[in-house]
């Protein structure tokens, strides 16, 4: 079966070729480092290169790896760009050289890597939107590490922060994923060969994110990444009406709220599993003018909304002195289904002798036909739980109804 599907999907990215008239992206994914990503990515294109497909490697990084160095024989390849950082001259892929050239196809390894200081786009996925948009169709390498939204999830797998991210709507829009996977066993058989890192890195790296622990959750991961995307690319393919019932989703943030880009990866990912659009809506209160606030936290809150626009969301501020009317109208007027919030703090006992409620308990009383999501992130310092046994957010789910709550 498997190796059906492995000649199948070299003749399916074929006609995709012949037939389009803009750049088409095709990302191989894999759960780590060594799966093979970059081996397929070549044996693909000398499968192109047989059927008559003009193809280049734009940047492929061998890792000093013979195997795959030798694959590259036989293709052309586009010369580099070098260019000088702190006394230290870099090799970055030639986007010049590239539209200039214009091959049906170009093979552009590791989607997320950040391109050196001074080069004209920060990171390598926005080279590849420059040569999509020529017309020129793009292979590609990713692991699911990189995502944006799963930065947290990896951090709690791993204990890795990881730097090199890009937004999910880059995956979303990629035309064809290709999950590439290996037992976890022949993966670290394959790092104790030599045949990923060098030798001196072999143990630390067996030590640390080549754990067998790691390395079974990122491919369980992956793997559902995978699937996801794939249902996500077919259900977009099918013809359906618009249900009229409240289906998209909105998450709720504020300038003081604890860990507010968890709050926004957690309703990327939800928002993504539903197939559904998603907007961040920030409120600013009174209390909340810039000229009532310190700085720290008008660079904190701006951080939050550009992250926001990176996962995908549509965002958008008012202001006013009601948050949870302001919530409420919003999602009513765009047909919202599912709110996300974080859970507020304490409310304090005088505050409820005289009758007043936070928001959560406003929409939970007046939010009807709605589901609220609402994380317990308050534990949460920067991305790291204050007490090392609380690794994931505290997650309740509401289902407002008449007359009701369904817990």
């Amino acid at each position: 079966m498997d190796e059906i599907l492995s000649r199948k999907r070299p003749d399916t990215f074929l006609r995709m070729i012949r037939r389009a008239q803009r750049g088409r992206l095709k990302v191989y994914l894999g759960y780590c480092a060594g799966v093979g990503k970059t081996w397929q990515m070549l044996e693909e294109a000398h499968r192109l290169k047989k059927e008559e497909i003009d193809i280049a490697v734009g940047l492929v990084e061998t890792h000093g790896r013979a195997d795959t160095a030798a694959l590259v024989e036989g293709l052309e390849v586009i010369p580099r760009r070098r260019q000088e950082y702190r006394g230290i001259v870099v090799e970055e892929m030639d986007v010049d050289a590239i539209l200039a050239r214009k091959p049906q196809v170009v093979l552009v390894d590791e989607l997320a890597h950040t391109n050196v200081p001074g080069s004209r786009n920060a990171k390598r996925y926005q080279d590849v939107q420059e040569i999509l948009a020529a017309g020129i169709h793009v292979i590609s390498t990713l692991n699911v590490q990189h995502f944006e939204s799963l930065y947290d999830t990896v951090e709690t797998i791993s204990g890795v922060k990881v730097s090199e991210r890009i937004p999910d709507s880059v995956i979303a829009d990629a035309d064809e994923i290709v999950n590439v996977d290996l037992t976890t066993e022949d993966l670290q058989k394959r790092l104790e060969e030599g045949k990923i890192y060098p030798k001196e890195r072999i143990g630390t790296a067996l030590a640390h994110f080549f754990k067998e622990p790691n390395l079974v959750q990122l491919r369980e991961l992956t793997l559902r990444e995978a699937a996801s995307q794939i249902e996500a690319k077919s259900r977009d393919t099918l013809d359906l009406d618009i249900p009229a019932t409240p289906d998209q989703l909105m998450v709720c943030l504020s300038s003081g709220g604890p860990n507010s880009k968890m709050l926004l990866r957690y309703a990327s990912r939800l928002a993504g599993r539903l197939n559904r659009n998603w907007y961040a809506v920030y409120v600013q209160t009174p209390g909340e003018e810039p000229t009532r606030i310190d700085s720290t936290i008008q660079r904190l809150l701006l951080e939050t909304l550009t992250l926001a626009t990176q996962l995908g969301a549509t965002v958008f501020t008012y202001k006013g002195d009601d948050i949870a009317d302001t919530i409420l109208r919003f999602a009513r007027e765009y047909r919202v289904g599912h709110i996300v919030l974080g859970r507020p703090g304490h409310t304090p006992f005088w505050k409820k002798l005289l009758g007043k409620t936070n928001i959560v308990e406003r929409l939970m009383e007046e939010a009807r036909g709605i589901t609220l999501v609402i994380l317990d992130t308050r534990k949460y310092d920067n991305g790291k739980a204050k007490n090392p046994q609380e690794k994931k957010p505290k997650i309740q789910h509401w289902e407002v109804v008449e007359g009701s709550e369904s817990k």
